[in-house]
């Protein structure tokens, strides 16, 4: 399958470094190059593209402007952010399933993205991308985990919207997570301790190096036969609890 792209970047020696690195790619085809979002418009009104690289900081238009007009599109084409943005933008990323490059660029990370843009665009998910897109430009970029409501789950060639609200608990899985929901669990990329910076304290309480649990969800505390605590949860989930958190876990029962 050909993979049309653009890349959009102010800085002419990035362009050509992402440029040279998918040249490595046959069967990606660079459609035009642009220094910025208006000349980026143009390539895009005047034929298909089906991935853009985006860069964000540049200095006429940042490149939040052209994602937000790209995310109203009915399919729009993939976006790769370029960044060199903090770790908490990175966070917004991925918390809404997007892809992203940092500066300077890795080829094991372009690898990455090359693979997964791939799967999304055999399974032909522009739809569900573009809601992803859309939540992630409408709260405010980098600020969009601060009112974190949904996390986009990126399976293969597929995003799913998660609801927040119906996590019960959470559980660490390398640098993944479990969510766990009613009858079923989501396995996401993200390290607990990311996704704990994100959700809302009055709403979730660590319990354990390796999970956090929803505090309407407390139901029963115990001693079990070697002296450690486990929780019961009122799923019916049995949740280790370790001395750390133990003080708060008291407190908030």
């Amino acid at each position: 399958m050909s993979v049309r792209y653009l890349i959009v970047d102010d800085e002419a020696p990035s362009r050509a470094n992402l440029r040279l690195a998918l040249g490595a790619h046959a069967d990606w085809r660079l459609m035009a190059e642009c220094d910025g979002a208006a000349s980026a418009r143009t390539a895009l009104a005047a034929q298909e593209i089906d991935v853009i690289f985006l860069d964000i900081q540049m200095p006429a238009e940042s490149g939040l402007v052209l994602a937000r007009e790209v995310s109203r599109m009915s399919e729009p084409p993939l976006i790769v952010f370029v960044t060199a943005y903090s770790e908490h933008a990175v966070d917004a990323f991925e918390v809404h399933a997007l892809d992203y490059l940092l500066k300077p660029l890795s080829d094991a990370r372009l690898a990455q993205t090359v693979e997964r843009i791939g799967a999304m665009l055999g399974q032909r998910q522009r739809e569900a991308y573009g809601a992803a897109l859309r939540d992630y430009v409408d709260a405010g970029a980098d600020k969009a985990v601060e009112r974190l409501q949904r996390i986009n789950v990126r399976s293969v060639g597929r995003i799913e919207q998660i609801r927040v609200d119906d996590i019960l608990w959470v559980e660490s899985a390398g640098n993944y997570v479990e969510l766990h929901l009613d009858g079923r669990t989501v396995l996401h990329r993200i390290t607990l301790n990311r996704l704990e910076a994100l959700l809302a304290p009055e709403d979730f309480l660590r319990v354990h190096r390796s999970a956090i649990v929803r505090r309407s969800q407390i139901a029963r505390l115990e001693t079990v036969g070697d002296g450690s605590y486990r929780l019961t949860l009122r799923s019916g989930a049995a949740v280790a609890v370790s001395e750390r958190y133990l003080h708060a876990l008291k407190s908030a029962m």
